[in-house]
């Protein structure tokens, strides 16, 4: 077949020696079935495929997802459209409407999502044959694909998404894909820029995938793509850090000012809550901590501790002040008591002054033989001295509350929360810079 479309070729050249390509585009399709694929029954089509990025729209964590745009070439040898080169003409450049003429390879993006060919002004891809057979397509598309995202460290991180290339009905018994160019196939453009991603390098990859409908040759591009952080310092370490210190303000406010500290607390509470929200309502739903999260976390419950620290302080004052009020009462309850007492005494010492007066026949030795007489006799000889012990001097009103007093709990908190927050920072950072880096091997710096 390939020898008749040789022929054909030949006769088609005009009589002056310059090849008619109408005609030789003609006698192409003569005999030529484009649903088989070229060497049918014989060894693999092995297909060259590179890949250019132009540029890179959107990288969306919500979704999982990337958006690109590229120029995308498939190399092949189809036997069946060869031709006598004339004059120098080794190569012909068809319009995109012949492609519909002959086969071409199913190849299709494993991991894609949306997919759209560039139309203006006319199609976006060009058909090029060598009078040896071999075929160069080339095409624009832009490619929105999915790519799987680790948030850990977030917005620390790091992203590697990747480009699945393959074959859709080929197996590898018919159809082979390898990159054309080496390791120059994939290709970024320098001027590729993004809001919040820097692109930090690419690197290709050939794998076997294996189905339950055969082996299928699979060709990857990976592209690494690094965060730029400066928007999260900005919009939200910056911001989540001073209203931690701006609750830090009402330690030095005056305690009775209840309404300006539980407003000052309450306040920075629920704004930490709202930046809380802002900052996830673009990301997914994930079931695992991230970085952003784990500070935010620590800044809420540094905000919610100095309002808690009010309500420490709080109780603590009333507290000892309700101890004061109870020692004054009983204070004054022991007075009352001491003066009963007092009253009560000069009472019994008149009565035992009383009984105790000598008749004039009385017999002192008579008090021997008779118990009554000789405890009055006893009491008339008794000192003056109190009848009740006299109470212990009292002690100065209780001014603590399990040994800390409210203005304790002020002091202690003005030094340990900014020691606390600030060895945080230290070690949280100090963490995740070393954590947060992506080693990928055999990958190639883009350069700027």
């Amino acid at each position: 077949m390939s020898g008749a479309c040789q022929g054909a070729g030949v006769g088609n050249a005009s009589q002056s020696g310059q090849l008619d390509v109408s005609a030789l585009l003609k006698n192409f399709q003569v005999g030529y079935d484009r649903r088989v694929r070229p060497n049918y029954g014989g060894m693999p089509v092995s297909v060259g495929v590179s890949l250019y990025v132009l540029s890179v729209g959107e990288i969306s964590e919500k979704f999982m997802d990337y958006t690109f745009d590229m120029y995308f070439r498939q190399f092949w040898v189809d036997g069946r459209l060869r031709f006598d080169k004339k004059d120098g003409a080794e190569k012909l450049v068809v319009g995109a409407d012949y492609i519909n003429l002959i086969w071409v390879p199913d190849t299709f993006f494993v991991n894609e999502k949306v997919a759209r060919f560039h139309a203006a002004t006319q199609d976006n891809q060009f058909l090029r044959i060598t009078h040896l057979g071999e075929i160069l397509r080339s095409m624009r598309l832009t490619v929105k694909a999915t790519c799987p995202m680790d948030l850990s460290h977030f917005p620390m991180d790091s992203q590697l998404c990747t480009l699945e290339i393959e074959s859709y009905g080929y197996a590898m018994a018919d159809l082979v894909y390898f990159w054309n160019d080496g390791v120059k196939s994939v290709e970024v453009s320098p001027d590729v820029s993004l809001a919040e991603f820097h692109v930090v390098g690419y690197r290709q990859r050939r794998v076997l995938e294996v189905l339950t409908s055969g082996n299928y040759s699979r060709l990857c591009a990976d592209i690494l793509f690094g965060r730029s952080m400066g928007y999260y310092v900005i919009q939200v370490y910056v911001p989540s850090s001073l209203i931690v210190v701006m609750s830090w303000v009402s330690f030095y406010l005056d305690r009775s000012s209840a309404p300006a500290r539980v407003g000052l607390g309450v306040t920075t509470v629920l704004t930490m809550v709202t930046l809380m929200g802002s900052v996830n309502r673009s990301l997914p739903k994930i079931s695992y901590m991230k970085a952003l999260d784990i500070y935010l976390a620590v800044c809420f419950f540094m905000v919610f501790g100095a309002l808690l620290e009010y309500a420490t302080v709080s109780y603590t004052g009333k507290r000892i002040k309700l101890n004061q009020r109870r020692f004054e009462e009983f204070k004054k309850k022991v007075e009352e008591m001491k003066a009963q007492l007092d009253k009560q005494r000069e009472k019994e010492v008149h009565l035992l002054n009383m009984e105790q007066m000598k008749p004039p026949y009385w017999d002192t030795r008579h008090a021997d033989f008779c118990p009554v007489k000789a405890l009055q006799n006893q009491l008339y000889y008794l000192d003056r001295a109190p009848l009740t012990p006299p109470l212990p001097s009292t002690a100065n009103p209780p001014t603590t509350l399990w040994g800390v007093r409210a203005s304790d709990i002020e002091r202690y908190a003005r030094i340990a929360f900014p020691l606390i927050f600030f060895s945080f920072h230290l070690m949280y950072w100090t963490i995740l810079i070393s954590i947060s880096g992506h080693t990928v091997e055999d990958l190639i710096a883009v350069k700027s």
